[in-house]
């Protein structure tokens, strides 16, 4: 892999990393951070200005969206970081990562897939649910336990409820401390497709990406437009939730919990 066609970002006073790789039309953006691979606000910013960068990119036609190790694909948002929000306006910039993510998301022109290896949490689940096609394999079980720490998964619930339907995400949303299977994710449409392994995965995977890819941009461009019809009031709704979020992560609830970490 060239220089060219490698872009890697490592910030060690967060000990994560985030890097772009381009191959034969395919852009594939893979991260990591030893606390399950979490998402802090560095590396949120990191993937969204990679997205970007995919996007704006006329040789890449399909973006894969990955995570390092075999354990979590994702844990969500750092707990960590959010020890060091203070005020509403620190906490509101806090979430705004993820609101952020998931507009960067809507507005794509190509398709994006994500490549689900592992359990996924809160945000994480919100970031697969933005993503257009979502492979996984039997470890790959799913959780919002946003309501168990004094919040919810506000900024995230539009990309869930879309995905997988409002029904499902009231159930998901109130057990927040019971995990659901990977059957049960595609079963509501969460995954479009569940491999025994990550062997399966990554042929059925790269199949699909190379078939997406062979497809008309424009053609892509107009289909994805109509995915995501009646989603353009999602550019301020983000926003508000992402200010609710942060208000109940001000409650002496959440800074009972977050201190006790």
């Amino acid at each position: 892999m060239t220089k060219q066609n490698r872009m890697a970002i490592f910030d060690p006073s967060m000990k994560g990393f985030i890097h772009l790789e381009k191959k034969e039309g395919i852009a594939k953006i893979c991260f990591g951070h030893p606390q399950g691979n979490s998402v802090p606000p560095e590396l949120l910013d990191q993937l969204t200005s990679l997205l970007v960068q995919a996007e704006n990119d006329t040789h890449v036609r399909v973006v894969i969206l990955a995570s390092k190790g075999e354990g979590a694909f994702c844990a969500g948002a750092s707990l960590h970081a959010l020890k060091d929000v203070k005020t509403l306006e620190q906490g509101t910039a806090f979430f705004m990562g993820f609101a952020r993510l998931i507009n960067t998301l809507r507005k794509m022109t190509k398709f994006v897939i994500a490549r689900v290896h592992g359990r996924i949490v809160g945000g994480g689940v919100g970031l697969v649910a933005a993503c257009d096609y979502a492979f996984a394999n039997e470890k790959a079980s799913i959780k919002l336990s946003e309501l168990s720490i004094g919040i919810g998964p506000y900024v995230i619930e539009p990309a869930v409820s879309r995905k997988i339907g409002v029904t499902a995400f009231t159930q998901l949303s109130l057990d927040s401390k019971t995990w659901k299977t990977a059957s049960w994710a595609t079963e509501k449409g969460l995954y479009s497709h569940l491999s025994d392994n990550t062997e399966t995965l990554d042929a059925a995977l790269n199949e699909k990406a190379m078939l997406f890819a062979s497809y008309s941009p424009e053609a892509c461009k107009a289909l994805r437009e109509l995915h995501w019809k009646d989603t353009d009031h999602w550019e301020k709704l983000l926003p508000k939730n992402a200010e609710i979020t942060a208000k109940l992560a001000l409650s002496d609830f959440t800074q009972n919990f977050i201190k006790s970490l």
